[in-house]
C-alpha cells in the first residue's frame, strides 16, 4: 500500500536522493555500509547492510540480510566482495527474518565464507520448513484457504495449486546450523554493541537491531518509509490477528529518539522514526474505518475488500499479497468485537458488524 507524497516528505532523507551503484556501496558511518540490490518483482529492490566486525578473533565484515538466490544476485555480490570488503572475509550472516529477499543467499554466503548465519529461532525454522516441504507458500492447501476468502476464479486458484516450489526456488537451501538472536540481547559488532527489538505481523519472530552508540536501527522490514509492510494471514496460522500484532510491535520502537536514523530493507535510510510510525497507524486505522463502512453495506469477504485496500490493479502475485493482508485488516476487526465473522453455504468466510 503506498502513501502519499506528502507523508513521505514529512520524513528527513539524510542521503537525499544518492543510491549505491550496482555492486558497490556508500558508506553511512564508520564501519557501516549500504549495499542495494534488485529484485524481480514490483518491489524491485532490496537494501543489504556490511558491518566492520571483529568476530571470534577473525577481522571481517557480517553482513546483514542476503537477497533472493538467483545468478544476478551472487555476480552482484562478487562485485562487493571483490571493491567494497577491504581485502577482509565475511566472518558471520545476520538475517533479519525468513522472507526470501532477507535469507535467499544466505546459504551461499555462509558456505563460501565459513560464516555462521545468526537469526530468530522461530524463523530459521519457518525457513528450514519451507524450503524443503513441497507445496510451501503454494499447492492445494494454499488454494483451498483463498477460496475461503472468496476467491473463486477457477484459472486463479490453479496457479495457485500449480505454484508448489515458490519458496524455494528463492530460497533453495538455509544452512543447518545457527546462532539465535532474542529480543533484548545485545549483538556486539565491531566493538559496538546492537540490541536486538523483535517484531512480529510480518514475519514469525523479525530482529531489528539498534545501535544506541551511532544511533542507528537496521529496522529490516518493520518500519519502511515509503511503503506499509505487508502484514498478511495465511493457511498455515488461519486464524491469526497479524496486524495487530504488526501494530503493537511498531510501538515498541517509540522510546528510540525521533533522530534516529533508520536503515529500512525497502526505500532510503531516513530520520523521522515517531513520525513514520504515527503515519503507520493513522493509514491502517484509515483502511480499517473502510474495511467497516464495506461491511455495513453488506456481508463481505477478504476478496470483496481487496479494490476498498489496494487502489490499483493487481497481478495474480500481487493478489497472493494482497489478498492476506485483506484478512489481516479483517481479523483485526474480527478479534477486536467490531465485526462478526460466520461461513456462506458456498464456504466462504464472511464478516459483518456485530
Amino acid at each position: 500500500m503506498s502513501l502519499s507524497a506528502e507523508l513521505e516528505r514529512a520524513l528527513h532523507y539524510p542521503l537525499g536522493d544518492e543510491l549505491p551503484a550496482p555492486g558497490r556501496a556508500i558508506t553511512l558511518a564508520p564501519g557501516l555500509k549500504w549495499i542495494r540490490m534488485p529484485l524481480p518483482f514490483a518491489l524491485d529492490h532490496i537494501n543489504l547492510w556490511l558491518l566492520r566486525d571483529r568476530f571470534q578473533g577473525r577481522e571481517g565484515w557480517t553482513v546483514v540480510d542476503c537477497c533472493i538466490d538467483r545468478p544476478e544476485s551472487r555476480a552482484l555480490w562478487e562485485q562487493v566482495f571483490e571493491h567494497e570488503l577491504e581485502g577482509l572475509p565475511v566472518v558471520r550472516v545476520v538475517v533479519t527474518h525468513m522472507h526470501p529477499d532477507h535469507i535467499g543467499l544466505a546459504h551461499w554466503l555462509c558456505e563460501r565464507w565459513q560464516a555462521p548465519l545468526w537469526i530468530s529461532g522461530t524463523d530459521f525454522q519457518v525457513a528450514r520448513y519451507s524450503c524443503e516441504v513441497v507445496n510451501s507458500f503454494g499447492g492445494e492447501r494454499l488454494a483451498a484457504y483463498f477460496r475461503s476468502h472468496g476467491m473463486v476464479d477457477e484459472g486463479d486458484l490453479e496457479q495457485i495449486r500449480n505454484r508448489k516450489n515458490y519458496y524455494r526456488g528463492l530460497v533453495p537451501d538455509v544452512p543447518h546450523s545457527y546462532a539465535r538472536l532474542i529480543d533484548g540481547m545485545p549483538l556486539t559488532v565491531g566493538g559496538q554493541a546492537w540490541r536486538c527489538i523483535a517484531g512480529y505481523g510480518h514475519a514469525p519472530e523479525h530482529m531489528a537491531l539498534y545501535c544506541e552508540a551511532q544511533g542507528i536501527l537496521i529496522s529490516g522490514d518493520m518500519v519502511l518509509p515509503r511503503i506499509s509492510t505487508n502484514v498478511s494471514v495465511y493457511e498455515m496460522e488461519p486464524e491469526a490477528d497479524s496486524l495487530t500484532l504488526f501494530l503493537d510491535s511498531i510501538d515498541r520502537f517509540k522510546p528510540l529518539p525521533e533522530s534516529t536514523l533508520v536503515l529500512p530493507s525497502h526505500g532510503k535510510p531516513f530520520k523521522g522514526l515517531h513520525t513514520r510510525i504515527q503515519q503507520l497507524h493513522e493509514h491502517h486505522r484509515d483502511r480499517l474505518a473502510e474495511v467497516v463502512q464495506a461491511a455495513h453495506e453488506k456481508p463481505v469477504s477478504a476478496y470483496d475488500m481487496l479494490p476498498v485496500l489496494f487502489k490499483r490493479p493487481l497481478d495474480l502475485h500481487q493478489t497472493t499479497f494482497a489478498l492476506g493482508e485483506s484478512v489481516a485488516h479483517l481479523h483485526r476487526l474480527w478479534h477486536g468485537g467490531q465485526l462478526a465473522r460466520t461461513l456462506d453455504a458456498a464456504g466462504i468466510w464472511r464478516f459483518a458488524p456485530i
